[in-house]
């Protein structure tokens, strides 16, 4: 049986892993919302800045899988803490390619002319904003083992797919009608495309967070 020092110092490494995991979310929900912001503007110096924050997101995973396989060899958990432990790795894993899709989206920003000729740059921040949300809930859903939260997460996935085939519609139309705009139109399909996977990666998190809190995967007709 653990020690109760060994205990305390168990109970640290699982608070500082979701700390870390936090934190990764908290970095990746700001670059989704400002890669986004500087699209819509134009705004080249803030892309540029999104894209150079990602750096931070890498370490913070290394540090995650760090903490994670020293814990996995020196306090051999079991049951609920070992399926914990595996969670944040996946999720630490998850939330760096979410922050990967940001920077995708923020590298765009001067591929973009002509914004103002663009009716989906008003609904991408929204499928954006949406995205963003899931990633949040889902981090506060892992903090608080919440599977409820999870499964609600998971729902609002349909409503980022709507906004995708709204926007793919409405973008192809553009580049039929007006074969000038066939570059932009294909960068902002892109970032769309780009949204619709964070919500998939948050779905796949909110998946993780339910097996975790609980030994089972969500529904199907959740999935």
């Amino acid at each position: 049986m653990m020690t109760e020092h060994t205990v305390k110092a168990f109970d640290e490494d699982i608070t500082r892993l979701r700390g870390l995991i936090a934190e990764m979310g908290g970095l990746a929900e700001v670059a989704i919302q400002e890669s986004l912001q500087a699209l819509v503007n134009g705004d080249v110096e803030l892309a540029q800045q999104v894209v150079e924050r990602d750096k931070k997101l890498d370490t913070l995973e290394s540090e995650v899988d760090k903490l994670a396989v020293r814990v996995l060899a020196l306090r051999a958990p079991l049951a609920d803490d070992l399926r914990e432990i595996i969670a944040a790795l996946k999720i630490a894993g998850v939330v760096e390619r979410i922050g990967d899709y940001a920077k995708n989206i923020a590298r765009r920003v001067g591929d973009v002319e002509d914004r103002k000729r663009f009716d989906p740059l008003t609904l991408l921040p929204v499928m954006g904003e949406v995205a963003a949300e899931m990633v949040h809930d889902v981090l506060t859903a892992y903090a608080a083992r919440d599977p409820v939260l999870a499964r609600e997460v998971i729902q609002r996935d349909e409503r980022v797919d709507t906004f995708y085939d709204s926007i793919f519609r409405n973008l192809v139309s553009y580049m039929v009608e007006n074969p000038a705009t066939i570059s932009s139109a294909a960068q902002l399909l892109f970032v769309a495309r780009n949204i619709e996977r964070i919500g998939d990666h948050a779905t796949n998190v909110a998946e993780m967070v339910h097996y975790a809190a609980t030994g089972e995967y969500p529904p199907d007709e959740l999935r």
